[in-house]
């Protein structure tokens, strides 16, 4: 199994960008497909997530309203797009393939820098 992740770069606060993530190996439609973030010096934490179906998402309170997940499972690929950044949401953004309250697998992750 392997997550590509992709879209991330420097932004300024108020911008927008949108992550994709794109797995192989698996059939993504079985599983959760979510996102992760780890700022430097911080624990890993939730963003996002959304069941194998599409119908169900799920946020971070501080991303909600700004963050919408997506997932297309022709495409084995769920996007992030994320609207009013702000400094804070500065990390490393991981996607990953699961359960709901298991995660199992990794992606490399794709680095957001929001600053002025």
């Amino acid at each position: 199994v392997q997550l590509q992740a992709s879209g991330g770069r420097w932004v300024q606060p108020g911008g927008s960008l949108r992550l994709s993530c794109a797995a192989s190996g698996l059939t993504v439609s079985s599983y959760y497909m979510g996102w992760f973030r780890q700022a430097p010096g911080k624990e890993r934490e939730f963003v996002a997530c959304v069941s194998g179906d599409g119908d169900l998402t799920f946020y971070k309170d501080s991303v909600r309203g700004r963050f919408t997940i997506s997932r297309d499972n022709a495409k084995s690929t769920v996007w992030l797009q994320m609207d009013n950044l702000k400094p804070e949401d500065t990390a490393v953004y991981l996607c990953t393939v699961g359960t709901f309250s298991a995660y199992k697998f990794w992606g490399q992750g794709t680095e957001v820098t929001v600053s002025s």
